[in-house]
């Protein structure tokens, strides 16, 4: 497209909207409607616009080009910062209206404004107009999400036994972290799928991996033939054993006491189970992350602040299948209306853009399920800072400015127990440690949660060598009680190296 021919869409545009600013300031003056504008099209944007926004977009499929900019802390010269700063000068440009923007990756209607994106949205679904939203990477890559399932919070709604089931998975999680105290991905994923599980499906259901699988391959079904429904009868028969003696306390037992059929049923389970299971294992994390670096007053702030920052759907699209007509402008067939809360600037005040419709589902309106998941990741947070500290070992995070993304996978989050904490008294010399001494970019708080957890293995060792040398048999003979005192001996310096271990890391922590 041609800079003439986008400045002739917008001459026509503005033409278009003068006329009815015009139209509707005379009715109003009369009190007679008179004429009936017709709708228009949504404006188009500069060919300059396009092009800085397709380059933002291409950009991030090389990372690798605004390394300088954030060795400097130019954070609007880097590909996140030129693409919000564009997305940002259309929203004061345009009215906040949506426009269309052209790019290699498709031609899209994008809205600038939160309530604009969900009034679109609510008025396509409401005229059956939209197909099966679609996720969308950063560098323009389309995956499919979880087919959203409309239920009512009252119905699923979990009870106060949501804490208790919590804690019991945290613990779990807790133990088994390595040896300095680091969450490995790996374990932590498995006990939070488990723990989805329960929460969604029930007690049996805990074990039940396959679940879990067939529920995530479900997505991504529609490429073969036969294959969504081949997915789909897998997830009936593994939810029907489900069904028959429902728990209580799970989501099926409340949606079976309420009279749910068996297909509003099983579309509940897939839907809650991935929006549980992404929460609760990349959400979780990061909210632990963030509260590590700004502090957050409860748990609940913890979550929205990492699903703000860092949105599981950054992006939809939604592709119009029926044309409809919303604030009079005419969405025709084939457009694709791109919603990006996660492209958007954060809001001076803290709140964010807001995530709209939902930061984990891709569905218009809201989502019940997504309140679901977001309730359980915030009861993890509060569990696990219950009984623990958590602090970040790599990457390193600022306050303040931090990074465009934060890959749960690549987080290392420790846990340092709270001073006057039970502890888990575990024995852990031997255990592989998660990072190195070596990495680079660490605070010395992460440095020192690591010593600390080095601390409490030596202390917890100097114990165990303690009991063992009390115990009945050293003392019948002379080897056997030169043996205890062997023990005594290296319990003592055990225990005064702890000591001084742990000195250093209070040292470092502060």
């Amino acid at each position: 497209m041609t800079s003439e021919h986008c400045n002739d869409g917008n001459d026509g545009n503005n033409d278009g909207n003068n006329d009815g600013n015009n139209n509707g300031n005379n009715n109003g003056e009369h009190g007679v409607a008179t004429t009936k504008t017709a709708p228009r099209s949504p404006e188009t944007v500069w060919a300059l616009e396009n092009a800085v926004f397709s380059a933002a977009m291409f950009a991030q499929r090389l990372p690798w080009t605004d390394t300088a900019a954030r060795a400097l802390g130019l954070d609007a010269l880097t590909r996140e910062g030129v693409r919000r700063s564009l997305l940002d000068h259309l929203r004061r440009t345009r009215s906040g209206r949506p426009v269309r923007l052209r790019t290699p990756f498709g031609n899209f209607l994008v809205p600038l404004a939160p309530a604009v994106s969900e009034a679109l949205l609510l008025r396509g679904d409401e005229e059956g107009s939209l197909e099966t939203a679609a996720g969308l990477t950063d560098a323009g890559h389309r995956y499919a999400l979880s087919p959203h399932a409309e239920l009512t919070w009252e119905v699923i709604a979990p009870g106060d036994e949501l804490a208790a089931l919590v804690a019991r998975d945290v613990d779990e999680a807790v133990a088994g972290r390595r040896g300095d105290g680091t969450l490995e991905w790996q374990a932590w994923g498995e006990a939070m799928a488990r723990l989805g599980r329960r929460l969604v499906a029930g007690e049996p259901a805990a074990e039940d991996t396959l679940l879990s699988e067939i529920v995530a391959r479900t997505p991504a079904a529609g490429r073969g033939p036969g294959a969504r429904d081949d997915l789909a009868a897998a997830l009936r028969r593994r939810t029907a054993r489900y069904l028959e003696n429902p728990d209580p306390a799970s989501l099926v037992g409340r949606l079976v006491g309420a009279g749910a059929s068996a297909d509003t049923v099983v579309a509940a389970v897939a839907h809650v189970l991935a929006l549980v299971s992404e929460a609760a294992t990349t959400t979780t994390l990061q909210a632990l992350a963030l509260h590590a670096v700004e502090t957050a007053d409860t748990p609940e702030e913890a979550v929205d602040r990492a699903l703000r920052h860092y949105p599981p759907v950054a992006a939809a699209v939604h592709r119009v299948k029926v044309p409809f007509v919303w604030e009079g402008l005419a969405i025709g067939s084939g457009t694709q209306i791109l919603c990006a809360p996660g492209w958007l600037s954060q809001a001076k005040d803290g709140a964010g853009p807001g995530v709209w419709p939902s930061a984990l589902c891709g569905g218009p309106g809201t989502c019940a399920a997504t309140r679901f998941a977001v309730l359980v990741a915030a009861e993890l947070v509060r569990a696990v800072t219950a009984v623990s500290r958590p602090l970040v070992v790599h990457p390193k995070l600022t306050a303040g400015r931090l990074p465009a993304t934060l890959d749960a996978r690549s987080l290392l989050v420790a846990l340092r127990e709270l001073p006057g904490g039970r502890g888990d008294r575990r024995v852990t010399v031997g255990r592989p440690a998660a990072a190195p001494a070596a990495v680079r970019g660490c605070t010395p708080a992460s440095y020192g949660a690591l010593a600390q957890a080095s601390a409490e293995r030596l202390a917890a060792h100097a114990e165990s060598l303690a009991v063992c040398a009390g115990a009945d048999g050293w003392d019948r003979d002379e080897a056997g009680e030169g043996f205890r005192m062997v023990l005594l001996d290296h319990a003592d310096r055990c225990a005064r190296a702890a000591d001084g271990v742990r000195k250093a890391a209070n040292r470092l922590a502060d």
